[in-house]
Order: C-alpha cells, then structure tokens, then sequence
C-alpha cells in the first residue's frame, strides 16, 4: 500500500498546491491512500466545511488537524458529521469530532488514521501516549496499516512518541512546525518516522504567513494580525510503501513540489 501524507496546508496558496500538484502525483507514484494535514487550510487559521469539501474534491482522502481545528466555529458541527476529518483523540471528552478514522485504501487495504495532539507548549489535552495505547487496545488486531499524525511542538516530544510506538503502527508523522525535517527513516519495529513532514503553501513567507506582517509583528511586540501568504507554492510531504499483510513500513521518502 502507498501512502502519500501532505504536511500542514496552509492558506489558499496551499490549497492550489494541492489542486495542481496531487492528481498527478497519485498518478506517477500509484497512491493509494492520500491524508494531509488541513487545520491551517481556510485562511492560515482553521477550517470551515467550504474548504475541506474542496480539498476531498481535489482527492484527498482523509484530513487531520491539531490546536488550530478550533479556529472557526462554523467547522463544530461539521466535525460530527464528516468522519474523514480528524480532530486531535486525546481531546477530553465532550468536544466534536473524533481522532480515529478507519478506511479502505484503492488497493484494498484496511487503513486506520490516528490524529493525536502534543502537550508540551500547546493547549492541555488527555495524555497523546495514554490515548495511543487505549486506540490501538481498540482496533481489530487484523488491522495491520495504522497511521499517526502527531501535531506537536517539541522535536523531542514528536522522537519520543516515534519510539514508543515503533512496531505498533505503520507510520508517525510530526506536524505542526510547517518546517520539512531531514530525519525521516524506518525505525528498527518497522514504523516510518518523521519529526515533520514539513508545509504545503507559499514559502515566500514566515513558516506560510505573509513575511512583512510578521516582521512587523516580531520588531514592534504588538499584536498585528497575521495573514496567510501568496505567491510560488511548494508541496511537502511524504510518501510510505508499507507491507500490507504485517503493517511495516517497507520505504519511506519525502516528496517536494513546487509551482511558480
């Protein structure tokens, strides 16, 4: 089974990205089964249903999020309603939405996505490490292909996650820092791992925000709304080709595209 993971979409420049840049990826590479993280994808800030209907639309097939989900409230009711959109699972209970996604992949592959949150310099959530045990304790054992979006701050936080679930899932993921790391291997159990697959927006910015404002921002201390930046995109991720009847990740590598 083939894999394609998108890292964080960011703003309307991303979204092109990923209209332009994934039908013919999926196409050369033979994708079975497309996810990307979309929290940042209406704006720079959150997700409103309009936005995560054009992003399925351009062939996404399941989408993950983090702290930023909560971002317009438009997407509350939607989370409830759209099972193919993730919400951080160590969430405590009684918010929208669930972290858990089981699907079939185009090859036939039973697939289960797990969205899960860091606690360090982030929101207080439920345990991510406590949360992954009860998770995969729930799956059916004959679900081999598991997949972890960690959207998390900490590098060390994202390692150490890497490592506990080593042999226990197909592949975890860092988001959140919008910024590619150069770590991604096969651990020794058989997951793929990458601290952070990186950003999908326009990288004639700050980390996919408008690189004046946030200047400004960061040289007067004073609250400037951020805005999401326009202009040459790139398209960051990972593809994972994992051996569909033992769940281990046989090659990993990272994908790069960009459009003027």
């Amino acid at each position: 089974m083939n894999l394609l993971f998108i890292g964080d979409i960011v703003g309307s420049a991303g979204r092109r990205a990923v209209a332009e840049i994934l039908p013919q990826l999926m196409r050369e590479e033979q994708i079975h089964l497309a996810v990307a993280n979309a929290e940042n994808a209406a704006g720079g800030f959150g997700l409103t249903p309009e936005v995560a209907e054009e992003l399925f639309a351009s062939g996404l097939d399941v989408l993950t999020s983090g702290n930023h989900i909560w971002d317009k409230k438009e997407i509350l009711p939607y989370l409830d309603r759209q099972p193919r959109l993730l919400r951080p699972a160590n969430y405590p209970p009684g918010v929208p939405g669930q972290g858990v996604y089981v699907t079939r992949a185009r090859e036939g592959s039973e697939v289960a996505i797990i969205n899960l949150q860091g606690r360090m310099y982030m929101p207080l959530t439920d345990c991510p490490f406590r949360k992954a045990d009860e998770i995969l304790a729930a799956l059916d054992p004959a679900l081999r292909i598991r997949i972890v979006d960690f959207h998390a701050e900490l590098t060390s936080e994202k390692m150490a996650m890497g490592w506990y679930l080593d042999g226990r899932v197909s592949a975890v993921i860092g988001t959140h820092t919008h910024v590619a790391t150069a770590d991604l291997r096969i651990l020794p159990g058989g997951t793929a791992y990458q601290t952070d697959a990186g950003m999908t927006g326009s990288y004639d910015s700050v980390i996919g925000m408008d690189k004046e404002i946030a200047l400004r921002r960061l040289l007067t201390s004073t609250p400037v709304r951020l805005e999401a930046a326009r202009g040459k995109v790139e398209l960051h991720g990972l593809i994972v080709r994992v051996d569909h009847a033992t769940g281990r990740a046989l090659e990993a590598r990272r994908v790069f595209v960009e459009r003027s």
